[in-house]
């Protein structure tokens, strides 16, 4: 379905596309000067919205948030024609919490903070709780030192990619011939990042193994590369967590398990996503709601205290009904920390295009969605896990948000740093993205390498000394 707006000001079409993209996200949203079905009008000093019989005006009364009075009209309205109601109002940034952190340290007290929110945002007043909640928390483990870092390992395979996916994770059946060109790269990298580190003498405080899939290599494969992480930025320093993602339980062995175990790591995940086995099949998880409860069992039998699990909330066909059934299943495990992740459709992927597109899988309503992130909270409730990080992407089901909980004492330090843009991450592997944060100035720089498997191995040395060259503007 199309939807065409008339917009007499074409700079305020951002603005405007997301507020009607938060009410029609499956849509294709169409602007024209000339004509539409909805009419926004921008003036000066008038906003002016119109839609059959619907009419809202309003004036301007504030130079510095005019773009808010913008996405407000435009919220009410469309809130007014679909009857859907949207807890984050026009807030659509990605790290809400830092909003309510910043006005927290201002002095404002929670009332107050609160009602800023929703004067500003419309925001309900649980989810601005919710921000106050997280910010009050991550404030406590903020980094204030330039020489604690974290770093990142990525391994750029997975069993089979999901259809939900966006990050560099390359079916490892189909590209068996690039997994030893690209375990020496990323060895190469290892080694020289090590180097690096110790010289400037900085300290690691995390080390985060994620990708793709870093199971989905044979256990040979696991345990050599283990073993150079372990000897590179594990042994003999004082860290705080070690997290390796095992993610897949397809990808999970005994010995994987025991090579974890006999490297240290502190925190692992084993994410079932789903517990309902239909919609495993569905979204290309080559696995079973009965592995995830076998491989987690293995774990706990080994000895692992800190394990995660992610549950993700509106994925093709699941309703409120499936989103109990993983709840119940999840509940019997028992996790140390919970990830709730709200489904973000990306246009143009396979997910998309195949499955919400062509099949008729589209989106529940706002109201069952809403339902089933109250589920989950639930589960976190009955776990007596609480919240501790929180952030937000584009095109999220219900314009939600995705939540970290977690028992007391095992929260993922990483996650927290991450989300906080306090702390240097180092990060390795093809598409791992490093950020350099300057402190004294509340700045960060970037660099990224590149995402092709096979570039990534080409231009190998070339990703290290780019890397080397934007730390060696922080750590002279």
């Amino acid at each position: 379905m199309d939807i065409n707006i008339k917009l007499n000001d074409l700079k305020y079409r951002y603005d405007v596309y997301q507020m009607f993209n938060i009410y029609f996200p499956l849509d294709k949203i169409n602007f024209s000067e000339l004509e539409g079905d909805y009419h926004v009008e921008i003036t000066d000093d008038r906003i002016k919205f119109s839609y059959n019989d619907i009419n809202r005006e309003e004036y301007k009364n504030d130079n510095e948030y005019y773009k808010e009075t913008i996405k407000k009209v435009i919220f009410k309205a469309l809130r007014d024609i679909t009857g859907d109601e949207y807890p984050w109002g026009t807030l659509v940034g990605i790290r809400p919490s830092k909003i309510a952190l910043k006005h927290l340290r201002e002095g404002k007290s929670e009332e107050e903070v609160k009602e800023i929110f929703f004067e500003k945002h419309i925001t309900s007043e649980e989810k601005a709780q919710l921000c106050i909640d997280v910010a009050e928390f991550e404030d406590k483990y903020v980094n204030k030192d330039p020489k604690n870092i974290a770093i990142y390992v990525g391994m750029a395979f997975c069993p089979t990619r999901c259809l939900y996916c966006s990050f560099a994770a390359n079916p490892i059946g189909g590209n068996k011939k690039l997994v030893n060109p690209y375990l020496e790269a990323l060895t190469y990298e290892i080694e020289e990042i090590k180097k690096y580190v110790d010289e400037k003498g900085l300290r690691i405080e995390s080390v985060y193994f994620g990708g793709g899939t870093p199971t989905a290599v044979n256990d040979e494969e696991f345990e050599n590369l283990m073993n150079k992480i372990y000897n590179s930025f594990v042994e003999n320093r004082e860290l705080k967590e070690f997290t390796v993602e095992c993610g897949r339980p397809d990808s999970i062995t005994l010995n994987k398990l025991q090579t974890m175990k006999k490297y240290d790591v502190t925190r692992i995940s084993i994410n079932p996503q789903t517990m309902n086995d239909e919609t495993l099949k569905l979204i290309g998880r080559g696995h079973t709601s009965q592995d995830v409860i076998d491989k987690f069992k293995m774990a706990r039998d080994l000895g692992f205290e800190d394990i995660n699990m992610d549950m993700i909330i509106g994925l093709p066909g699941e309703g409120l009904q499936e989103a109990k059934i993983t709840a119940r299943e999840i509940k019997k495990l028992s996790p140390d920390s919970l990830t709730i992740h709200g489904l973000s459709l990306k246009r143009g992927s396979i997910m998309y295009e195949n499955f919400i597109l062509k099949k008729g899988l589209g989106l529940k309503s706002q109201e069952e969605i809403m339902k089933m992130y109250e589920e989950s909270k639930n589960l976190a409730k009955e776990l007596e896990l609480t919240p501790y990080y929180m952030y937000r992407q584009k095109n999220m089901v219900g314009n939600m948000e995705n939540l970290g909980y977690s028992k007391k004492g095992k929260e993922c330090i990483y996650n927290i740093q991450m989300i906080e843009d306090k702390q240097t991450i180092i990060a390795l592997g093809a598409d791992a993205v490093t950020k350099v944060v300057f402190l004294e100035n509340d700045r960060i720089e970037r660099f990224g390498n590149v995402k092709d498997i096979k570039e990534y191995v080409n231009r190998i040395k070339e990703m290290v000394d780019g890397k080397i060259a934007l730390l060696d503007t922080l750590y002279k």
